[in-house]
């Protein structure tokens, strides 16, 4: 993880049209690097991703990224009643690389089947999206991210609704595309998935701590991210969150 930062984000501050609804966000995450995005429902995780997508202008701060970027949706989102493939929902990333009025040709059919193979579904690119699995739409998702040669891949809860092997299957993709040099921003509510990843940005409306999960995910910083007390599970010894103000309910 050497070189100019892939992503570099200072004093952003984004909203609306009305008040800012996330301020005071820094940080920068290099090639290669795999950054947790922690935080409560409403505490800027999607929109510091609109931002670095480019749908949300910044109302202070700046927001760069190096190279082309990519997201990749909540599969749970993702309409299944459309008659697609695998095939037709990689090839979706070639549309903004065409001319409005041409047609995917094939070269682009080879690069999304290239990158059906990359994410373990070659086999599967005529199936219909929607009757795949969670998991399988998920790296479809991928697959189309990658057809758009995306150096910045932002995760949208990629693991919400997957089971624990396809969980294992994913996070071994994503190591393979970080060590292919790619950076990765993954927005997520699981501590334990953030704690295996490089870095760890908590947000609650604002910046509340930036970097290495040993460092950033501690009792103090995690309650001031999710507004509630932690607590250790007694099975296990995990942490987790009640919501703030618990003992009023």
């Amino acid at each position: 993880m050497t070189g100019d930062p892939a992503v570099q984000v200072t004093r952003l501050a984004a909203g609306y049209g009305g008040p800012p609804v996330l301020v005071d966000v820094t940080f920068a995450a290099r090639p290669g690097e795999r950054v947790a995005v922690l935080g409560p429902n409403g505490g800027g995780k999607s929109t510091l991703f609109r931002v670095l997508l480019g749908d949300l202008p910044a109302a202070r701060g700046t927001a760069e990224l190096l190279g082309r970027r990519g997201t990749v949706p909540q599969t749970e989102r993702s309409r299944l009643d459309f008659p697609v493939s695998a095939l037709d929902v990689a090839l979706m990333g070639t549309l903004s690389r065409l001319p409005w009025w041409k047609r995917p040709g094939r070269d682009e059919h080879r690069r999304a089947r290239d990158a059906l193979a990359v994410v373990g579904l070659g086999d599967l690119a005529g199936a219909s999206f929607g009757e795949l699995s969670g998991g399988q739409r998920q790296r479809v998702l991928v697959a189309r991210a990658l057809v758009q040669e995306a150096d910045v891949l932002l995760l949208d809860e990629p693991f919400s609704g997957v089971d624990e092997p396809t969980a294992r299957q994913l996070e071994a993709l994503f190591d393979r595309l970080a060590a292919e040099g790619r950076t990765l921003l993954m927005a997520t509510h699981d501590l334990e998935q953030a704690r295996a990843w490089d870095r760890v940005l908590c947000l609650n409306r604002r910046q509340i701590a930036f970097g290495p999960p040993d460092a950033v995910l501690t009792r103090e910083v995690l309650e001031a991210t999710y507004g509630g007390a932690v607590v250790t599970l007694p099975e296990g010894g995990e942490e987790a969150v009640l919501p703030a103000h618990h003992h009023e309910h």
